[in-house]
């Protein structure tokens, strides 16, 4: 079975900005390929983090070195119009699949509504780049971007999730996410699924909205991940999680989730021979 997990970071020189993930000054390829390896991941798509002014540049160096390994969703700052002349090539970068927006620093969170970023929809729209975002504060904003732009695949990390939440506080909104699933072009990431559960392994507390995700999206448009630097369990937990845990959660279903819907979704071409 094909894993490919849906987030990842690398860094560079910097401790992160969020408490959360290992403050550690570097998490690099090697680091990120050797756990890879010990956990059984086949390849993972590298989110460039805020805190690393650097991380676009590691990112491209990573995704060249290991092609079948590793892709990226990148990000640029919006604010400045000399932007936008970057979105008609992007996807040319080598391992580029798409855009991820998190809206991690001040001057950003007022992005998804002052305007800032109206002009990206209709570009990456005609461009066909996907754009993820961490839009767990403006969910129904999503939703409207979807209908106004219906060629645009969108996705919403993390569940959807606010972070610092856990068991029903965490899925509180779930039903307001879970319309988003309407639009065939909004797809979600399970992306840091461990961490908003109070327990511990096998995260009983979360199965449920799992499931009902699962239900709603369907394995086509639900895809597993980590965001292993801020997990609190192992990478192979978090596989098997998934994997052993979600009865639910079996055959094709499960080789979907678990990587092939990510990279068709993506238009991520994989060879074969690379995977487990």
């Amino acid at each position: 079975m094909l894993i490919v997990d849906a987030q990842v970071h690398l860094w560079a020189n910097n401790l992160p900005s969020n408490p959360g993930h290992r403050q550690i000054p570097n998490f690099l390829t090697n680091d990120l390929l050797n756990e890879m390896d010990a956990s059984g991941v086949d390849a993972a798509i590298i989110h460039p983090p805020s805190w690393d002014p650097n991380s676009d540049d590691l990112a491209l160096e990573a995704a060249m070195e290991h092609p079948d390994r590793l892709s990226i969703l990148g990000k640029i700052p919006l604010e400045k119009p000399e932007s936008r002349s970057l979105v008609a090539d992007w996807k040319d970068q080598p391992g580029m699949l798409g855009f991820r927006f998190s809206f991690t620093q001040p001057h950003q969170k007022s992005w998804p509504t002052d305007g800032t970023m109206d002009w990206l929809w209709p570009a990456a729209e005609k461009a066909e780049i996907p754009v993820a975002l961490m839009a767990s504060g403006f969910v129904s904003w999503v939703g409207e971007i979807a209908e106004r732009h219906p060629g645009l695949k969108l996705i919403v990390d993390h569940l959807g999730r606010l972070s610092g939440t856990t068991d029903s506080e965490a899925f509180s909104s779930l039903p307001d996410m879970l319309a988003l699933a309407k639009y065939p072009n909004i797809a979600i990431k399970a992306t840091g699924a461990p961490s908003y559960s109070s327990g511990t392994y096998p995260f009983n507390s979360i199965h449920d909205y799992l499931h009902q995700i699962f239900d709603t999206f369907g394995p086509n448009r639900m895809f597993w991940g980590t965001d292993i630097t801020r997990m609190p369990c192992s990478w192979k937990q978090c596989i098997t999680l998934f994997t052993e845990e979600l009865p639910w959660l079996t055959g094709e279903d499960l080789e979907l989730v678990m990587g092939k819907a990510v990279c068709t979704f993506l238009g991520w071409d994989i060879k074969q021979s690379q995977t487990n």
